[in-house]
């Protein structure tokens, strides 16, 4: 494993510094992940950028929830699912949902899983998915627009669990509560 610096305003790169000033303001603590990030200015002003894209998105909150968890999973990144999994809780996701996210499970509303059988068939398939599968998202309720951001969703995430794979991230106290270690894959019903 590669040893990263988890930089402060103090030690990071002068591109990061108010990056990092960002990143307190915004969730009252500079995220481990982001202090990894420090080391690459551009990096993690891209990671900024498209969370905050992201979460303007066509998708409500629960359905981004939805899109990151799901991914976060499948590249059984040990930091985003207990990060994102208390950013779930904050923003009001039912704990079944979340529950049946973390275990890599059906989800118990209809159009939520066909949100998580697109993202992991889009993740899966590397975007190469097949008409049927498109026909059935859109015909679950959701928009070509929302086809786009999960392909969005998809960026923001890959960034991040990769960067922690590569660092090994440990995760941040306040989200030490949710751990999580990888299931046995569930298929769908």
């Amino acid at each position: 494993m590669t040893d990263f610096t988890l930089h402060t305003p103090e030690s990071a790169p002068e591109g990061s510094k108010p990056l990092l000033e960002n990143s307190q303001r915004s969730f009252g603590f500079i995220p481990n992940l982001h202090a990894v990030m420090a080391e690459a200015p551009s990096t993690l002003e891209a990671y900024q950028l498209l969370g905050g894209l992201f979460s303007r998105s066509t998708l409500n909150a629960v359905e981004q929830n939805v899109v990151w968890l799901t991914i976060n999973v499948e590249h059984n990144c040990h930091y985003c699912v207990p990060a994102h999994t208390g950013i779930a809780h904050m923003q009001g996701v039912a704990e079944d949902v979340i529950n049946a996210l973390r275990d890599n499970r059906p989800l118990p509303d209809e159009k939520l899983e066909a949100l998580r059988q697109f993202t992991l068939s889009t993740l899966r398939n590397r975007g190469v998915v097949e008409d049927a599968e498109v026909e059935a998202f859109l015909a679950a309720g959701y928009t070509r627009a929302n086809i786009l951001d999960v392909v969005l969703g998809l960026s923001h995430k890959v960034l991040s669990n990769y960067i922690n794979h590569f660092a090994d991230t440990p995760v941040d106290e306040r989200f030490q509560q949710f751990d999580w270690a990888p299931r046995e894959t569930v298929a769908a019903e």
